[in-house]
């Protein structure tokens, strides 16, 4: 890969969901393959970008995101 990043298309897009690692409920915005290595070896996740009631955006592995 050339970019550090690649949106993945998930079913859950634009739908409410909750992150189970910390119970919040929000809309799934995103779900990105992001190198998250800050060694310079790369390691590769998907993180699911949530945005919550405040509007703030969080992130969590996408394996924690559940419908509402």
């Amino acid at each position: 890969m050339t970019e550090p990043y690649e949106y993945v298309p998930h079913r859950l897009l634009r739908k409410r969901v909750r992150d189970i690692a910390s119970g919040t409920e929000g809309e799934l915005m995103a779900v990105i393959n992001e190198n998250v290595s800050d060694t310079g070896i790369e390691h590769w996740t998907e993180l699911a970008y949530i945005r919550g009631a405040t509007g703030r955006e969080f992130t969590t592995a996408v394996e924690n995101v559940q419908s509402a």
